[in-house]
Parts: C-alpha cells; structure tokens; sequence
C-alpha cells in the first residue's frame, strides 16, 4: 500500500480517540508560534496537518493567513467538516510534501510528526528543498526523539536527535531553540517528541 492510500484509510476508518497523534490542544505548537511575534497577517502553513486542532487555535487567535497541507484528502474533509463555515478561512491543499508545489511563500512553516516518516535521503532532501524555497520566516519541526517510538500507525519512523535534526536542516536555517517533551496519547500512552524551532538563513 502507498503512502496516500495507507493514510486515507486511517482516516477513513478511525476517529480521533483512535489514533496516538491527537492533541487536545495543540500546546508546544501555539508556543513557539507565538514566540516569533508575528503579525495577524503572517502566511502560516500546517504541513501534514491532517485533521489537527492547531487550525482552530490559529483562528482564534485571529490569524488570516492560514494553510493546512495534508497528504490525506479524508483528514483534511474532517477538518472542513469540524470547522464549519470557518472552514472558508483556511487553504487546504492535498499533496504529498515532497511533491508540493508551493504557490506562495510561508512566514511560518509548521511540522508535527510529518518529516519523521521520511528514510530515504532524496526524500528529506526533496522536503528540505522544498521548504527553503518556501520559507521566508521560521520553521518548527517536531518529530519522535531518540527516547520516542520507533513506529507510528505501523510504520516504521527515523528518530531524531536535536544535532542530528539541526543537520538535516543546516543549508537553509538556523537553530533558535530544541525542547523535548512527552506526548501522552488518547490511550494515555507517552512519545517522547522533539521539537525545534529554526530561522531562515538570510
């Protein structure tokens, strides 16, 4: 099964509750979008987003500029579905990340859990691509830690250490800061995560 159909049959058959990535609030995530103080206006793009709560959040706090990237069409028509008529305000664009083609550029760039499924080197190599020439701002990547899980939704996932992430993503940006922390999952399970925050190098 390929990577499309394997996460559009997840969303198809399992609610929410049913899957490790849920959040009920986005946390660490709305965090370091705020520490970057950028205006309402900034373009903020949510890739692998699927059905995640970030986008409410970022409504709320009245940001207008808001897209949502998701290689599963049904995660992204669950999102729409839970958002109602807000749904309206958000781009939603269905796409693989190593195969997107941005049409803009993205003040902030946001990734919880996407990059992490990536093994091949011409794939990270095409995602980097791919957000150097997207990015005009910062990027948050968070992915599973060396302490984190080696699977997730039964495939196998490459963990990360904070140097070994801060290399992947040396050509085009800088550090600004790593955290780790444990996310506890609907079946009150921990994954251990690590996030990073990082700038474009000018």
């Amino acid at each position: 099964m390929d990577n499309k159909n394997h996460w559009e049959q997840v969303y198809q058959t399992k609610q929410a509750n049913e899957v490790s990535w849920t959040q009920v609030v986005p946390q660490t995530s709305l965090d370091f979008i705020r520490s970057f103080d950028v205006g309402k206006k900034a373009s903020i793009i949510d890739v692998g987003g699927g059905d995640s709560r970030l986008v409410d959040y970022l409504l709320n706090e009245g940001f207008e500029n808001i897209t949502v990237l998701d290689i599963s069409a049904s995660a992204l028509e669950r999102a729409k579905q839970r958002l109602g008529s807000r749904a309206n305000e958000v781009k939603w664009i269905v796409s693989d990340v190593t195969e997107f083609i941005p049409d803009t550029k993205y003040d902030i760039w946001h990734d919880r859990a996407t990059f992490h499924f990536l093994f091949k080197p011409e794939q990270i190599s095409k995602y980097i691509t791919i957000a150097k020439k997207a990015v005009t701002g910062y990027l948050i990547m968070g992915t599973f830690s060396e302490n984190g899980p080696e699977k997730c939704s039964g495939l196998t996932i490459k963990q990360y250490k904070e140097d070994q992430l801060e290399s992947q993503l040396s050509e085009g940006f800088t550090k600004i800061k790593c955290i780790t922390e444990d996310h506890i999952t609907p079946f009150n399970t921990r994954q251990n995560f690590l996030f990073c925050s990082f700038k474009v190098i000018d």
